[in-house]
């Protein structure tokens, strides 16, 4: 690999994996506008900064990072025994088949449509670490098929935008009486089958097409997708002893600010 693209990746890696440490956010939000401006403006690798397909690349590339980050948020999380695992288990079959329908559907997507709608998420999550509002329990969990339903959205959506759903998973856990460690915990345990689910899809359906850079499978470039992995798992955990010292929720509400500027660029792409 290019040794400025490496640097690249190994950067992405370690800020995602910082900031999911420090300020609770999922690597999604940073990984995703990250590969789309770099694989848009540098010829990375065999890049063609041309291709029309890179939101594609930009959002599989991010979901398949989530498959070593969320499990060794989830492993660490079950050490402590906050995974609910009979929720996980109830969620389940929806995150995978939601997963791999959102994957499939962002494969034939026009790009400008799904850059657009990843800007709509990262407005929604800017706007929700500036307000940071506190998530009080009105309603409870419902039954086994209304879990299966809610967990064929929260994969449908993450799989379309290349995150791990953790933004999406823990307020409706949270709302619902799961106590918050126990919500988020979960949360990172449903983006491991969501990204294996969701990765796999988008291998499958950008299997053969032309433009892809070399060491491609389908939509996944996985140089980007290792070296980011690489970084921004030993970094999460420096991340979190972070936390413990510096004022999160100012740094919360400024990267909030960041996102929702970052979302007006691309709304404006």
């Amino acid at each position: 690999m290019d040794p400025i693209a490496l640097l690249a990746f190994l950067s992405i890696g370690a800020l995602a994996g910082l900031l999911a440490g420090l300020l609770g956010i999922g690597g999604g939000v940073v990984i995703v506008p990250a590969l789309l401006w770099l694989f848009s403006h540098l010829s990375l690798a065999g890049m063609d900064p041309q291709a029309s397909l890179i939101p594609q690349q930009a959002v599989a590339t991010s979901l398949a990072t989530v498959m070593a980050t969320g499990l060794a948020s989830a492993l660490a999380h079950h050490r402590r025994g906050a995974v609910e695992l009979r929720l996980l288990v109830q969620l389940l079959p929806g995150l995978l088949l939601g997963a791999w329908l959102g994957a499939l559907a962002a494969a034939h997507l026009p790009a400008a449509w799904l850059t657009r709608l990843f800007a709509l998420f990262l407005f929604y999550s800017g706007a929700r670490m500036v307000a940071q509002p506190s998530v009080q329990a009105h309603a409870s969990l419902p039954g086994t098929p209304g879990l299966a339903a809610a967990g064929t959205g929260f994969g449908a959506l993450s799989a379309l935008l290349g995150i791990g759903g953790g933004i999406l998973v823990v307020p409706y856990l949270a709302g619902r009486g799961v106590r918050m460690a126990h919500a988020v915990a979960t949360a990172s345990a449903c983006g491991v089958p969501l990204a294996l689910a969701g990765s796999i899809a988008y291998m499958l359906s950008g299997w053969g097409r032309a433009g892809l850079p070399p060491h491609s499978l389908g939509f996944v470039y996985w140089p980007a997708a290792l070296a980011i992995m690489a970084a921004s798992v030993p970094l999460a955990p420096l991340g979190a002893r972070l936390a413990h010292w510096l004022p999160t929720a100012v740094l919360k509400r400024l990267f909030g600010a960041l996102l929702l500027l970052i979302a007006l660029r691309l709304a404006l792409l």
